[in-house]
């Protein structure tokens, strides 16, 4: 990722707090061709100590988890908030649009999951993220019915060996800030995520 040294985020908590936000991410790693194969995915993300992991699967007829076993390394990406940055944010004229994003790039390694118990504590956590009610209709169904269900996906644990965090907010260019919060603060979901942002980071009072 191009990382301009004014958009890298100095504190780590930045980007944990971009992964539990914006968990829908993308995975990738390298097919049998070697062409990049992605896949579309929620991760569920917990820190043991000082090490970063992340929790999810994929369908059993998806290949990706062959691939993954044959080259146990892959790229995760998030993308955070984004928005259209108009050039009328300046005093003067001699400027051009741009857009502001938050995004976060872990590298890491893969340990499959396909134990059957250590699966479905797995997808209790997913649940427990997107939707804690769901897990009594889950215990409530056939054991049969749960044990096709987890047969039919393959987890993995995907251990984050380095992060890489942008947070491009225009923080080289002060006399944008003001003008660019206000705006942002008054529109859409994305937009106004990014003025709580420049917030966040002392952009603005």
């Amino acid at each position: 990722m191009y990382q301009p040294l004014q958009f890298k985020a100095k504190d780590s908590a930045h980007a944990v707090e971009l992964m539990r936000g914006y968990p829908f991410a993308s995975l990738i790693s390298n097919d049998d061709e070697g062409f990049p194969y992605v896949t579309h995915l929620p991760l569920h993300l917990e820190q043991r100590g000082e090490q970063l992991v992340l929790l999810g699967h994929v369908a059993r007829g998806n290949s990706h988890w062959k691939y993954l076993a044959a080259r146990p390394e892959a790229l995760v990406t998030f993308m955070g908030p984004y928005a259209y940055m108009s050039p009328q944010i300046y005093p003067d004229l001699v400027r051009v649009p741009s857009w502001s994003y938050l995004t976060v790039h872990a590298k890491v390694t893969v340990t499959l999951i396909d134990e059957p118990v250590v699966k479905d504590r797995l997808l209790k956590k997913l649940i427990g993220d997107h939707e804690p009610a769901y897990a009594r209709q889950w215990r409530a169904l056939e054991a049969d019915y749960q044990q096709k269900m987890l047969g039919a996906v393959v987890g993995f644990e995907l251990t984050v060996v380095s992060l890489d965090c942008k947070l491009k907010l225009n923080q080289h260019r002060p006399e944008s800030h003001d003008k660019m919060h206000n705006i942002y603060a008054a529109g859409n979901d994305n937009e106004r995520a990014l003025a709580s942002w420049m917030k966040k980071l002392g952009m603005v009072a």
